[in-house]
């Protein structure tokens, strides 16, 4: 069922289409800034209120560290991972180069981990969705979304078309971005595979456009239902 994210899918595709095109780099870069707007809070891009306002601005803290049915995660855990997959692919991956995450964001944040978050076991999910810094999670995403933004208009076709480097894939695994454990690791096989195209039509959008609706869906069952898997 749809819960976010209304006509995204249409436009991802028509990105799909082009993004490769030597002569509509322009267009592939305003149609992707117009989805990734429509992913981040509305004043990232300094557009009208929008979707993810609606998720996040009355949330209580309380329901981040909800975990609805044991087949999900919570919002905290989702804001954690959309972020963290976001500056990895995007500053190190697409523009090769840092991610923003270091050990002043870790303490800021009240994390005990540095990577995705992909292969936490439910208790892990429940201990970084309870100690997470909330205002401060939400910081940090603004400032991927920002930097993605800038990274992104910057491209040129020929970026589009590199292929992700090996250094920057042993760079994530060093940085520790991914962990060795296999629900994490397969990522930088996924990753390497990839060009820069490839890239943007997944982790900053595609990838986000998921989790945002999981996100929408959990706040109705968690405002509509009296109990929950975990809380």
């Amino acid at each position: 069922m749809k819960y976010f994210g209304e006509g995204l899918s249409e436009k991802h595709k028509q990105l799909n289409s082009i993004i490769r095109q030597s002569n509509k780099i322009e267009q592939a870069k305003e149609i992707f800034l117009e989805i990734h707007a429509s992913l981040h809070l509305s004043k990232i891009s300094g557009t009208r209120p929008n979707e993810v306002d609606s998720l996040i601005n009355d949330l209580c803290d309380n329901e981040y560290a909800i975990m609805p049915t044991s087949k999900d995660e919570t919002i905290a855990w989702v804001m954690w991972h959309i972020a963290r997959i976001e500056d990895i692919a995007m500053g190190i991956l697409a523009a090769d180069g840092d991610q923003l995450f270091n050990e002043s964001w870790r303490q800021q944040m009240n994390v005990s981990i540095t990577d995705t978050g992909n292969a936490q076991t439910d208790d892990e999910i429940m201990n970084l969705s309870k100690n997470i810094n909330i205002e401060e999670l939400l910081n940090y995403r603004n400032k991927v979304g920002n930097r993605t933004r800038e990274i992104v208009s910057s491209l040129t076709q020929d970026d589009m078309k590199r292929k992700v480097l090996p250094k920057a894939i042993e760079k994530i695994l060093c940085e520790g971005g991914v962990t060795s454990q296999q629900d994490s690791i397969w990522l930088l096989d996924f990753w390497g595979k990839k060009d820069v195209a490839g890239i943007l039509l997944m982790p900053p959008t595609r990838h986000v456009m998921l989790h945002l609706n999981d996100c929408c869906k959990w706040k109705e069952y968690i405002r509509t239902r009296n109990k929950f898997f975990r809380s």
